[in-house]
């Protein structure tokens, strides 16, 4: 088997807007520092995502050391910066999926500049530490906790497996369109669907099961289209039951840091 490398990390600081590429990125308590930390929220206090809302997709978020960059890819708005400190809003109970937790409202301003991007009224909302929201418990190890992400931490995509798909496409698709937080090169396509224990620059993770795909891969993170790849083409050969996956979440271990070019050691297979 080929030598596994990290060939990319990417942060998607505000769920459902555009993620940012990173060369080295800190674990923390709920994954990569800054992944996640932040949600739009609609007028029922619930989450907001591209499944129903494309448009969320011109957003980019570029992340600096003490602020968050917002840009809109076709609109001419001024961009936004947005400070990473810990908001000290107004508390609230927001909803995510299945679970409701606290959060912190972060701003009339960015509440205004986000509605215009998008045409469509929406909050901005900040998880603060204090928080805690479990992964589900059949999959937990350590009662691990994560952010606004979907459920887990971390998503890992190995680049044949993207290859594979794309030859099956009559156009090819990026990346992007999995919003993946890991990817790597090496290996037969696939083969994180067999990843049990693995250690990536001295940390330690643990894969917990293969990510279930939804509509959101059918939209074009440049352009806010929506089509029906390649989820159509996915659900011909990676559909188990009534879910067609891609992709394999991802638990840690530790609190440090990993790099692209970091070796994939797989210490345990599935």
């Amino acid at each position: 088997m080929s030598k596994l490398v990290l060939s990319q990390i990417n942060v998607y600081p505000i769920k459902s807007l555009g993620g940012f590429p990173l060369k080295r990125a800190k674990l923390t308590r709920t994954g990569f520092e800054h992944d996640r930390k932040w949600m739009l929220i609609n007028t029922e206090n619930t989450f907001m995502t591209q499944r129903k809302y494309p448009q969320m997709s011109l957003v980019s978020v570029e992340v600096h050391v003490d602020f968050l960059l917002l840009k809109h890819k076709t609109k001419n708005l001024e961009t936004f910066k947005l400070p990473v400190t810990e908001a000290q809003g107004e508390l609230i109970e927001v909803g995510v999926w299945n679970d409701i937790c606290e959060a912190v409202f972060v701003g009339k301003e960015i509440d205004q500049w986000l509605s215009e991007a998008l045409d469509q009224p929406c909050r901005l909302v900040q998880m603060p530490e204090a928080t805690h929201r479990y992964v589900e418990k059949e999959y937990a190890k350590n009662n691990e906790t994560v952010g606004f992400a979907d459920a887990y931490p971390f998503l890992m995509i190995g680049e044949e497996s993207l290859n594979d798909l794309n030859g099956r496409l009559k156009e090819a698709v990026p990346m992007n369109r999995f919003r993946p937080n890991l990817v790597f090169s090496g290996g037969e396509p696939y083969i994180e669907d067999k990843f049990h224990e693995m250690r990536i620059g001295g940390q330690s993770f643990h894969a917990v099961k293969p990510c279930a795909r939804c509509v959101l891969l059918t939209v074009n993170q440049q352009t806010g289209e929506k089509g029906s790849e390649p989820l159509k083409t996915l659900s011909t050969y990676r559909k188990n039951g009534n879910s067609v996956y891609f992709g394999q979440n991802l638990l840690h271990q530790n609190q440090g840091t990993v790099a692209v070019g970091d070796s994939i050691e797989v210490l345990s297979w599935k």
